[in-house]
C-alpha cells in the first residue's frame, strides 16, 4: 500500500536443475512474453523474473 492506493507485484524465482542460468532466464522471459495472463496484466503490475 502506498498512501491510499494498493499495488500488486509478482516475483518469480525460477530454477531448473541441470540447465544453465542464462538459458533458464531466457526461457522464463520468453514464457512471460507469450503467457496470456502476462499479456493481460502487462503495464498494470510490476513483474520481476
Amino acid at each position: 500500500q502506498t498512501g491510499q492506493a494498493y499495488f500488486i507485484q509478482a516475483r518469480f524465482n525460477v530454477r531448473v536443475p541441470g540447465v544453465a542460468h542464462d538459458v533458464v532466464t531466457e526461457l522464463a522471459h520468453a514464457a512471460h512474453e507469450l503467457c496470456p495472463y502476462s499479456k493481460a496484466t502487462r503495464g498494470n503490475i510490476d513483474v520481476a523474473l
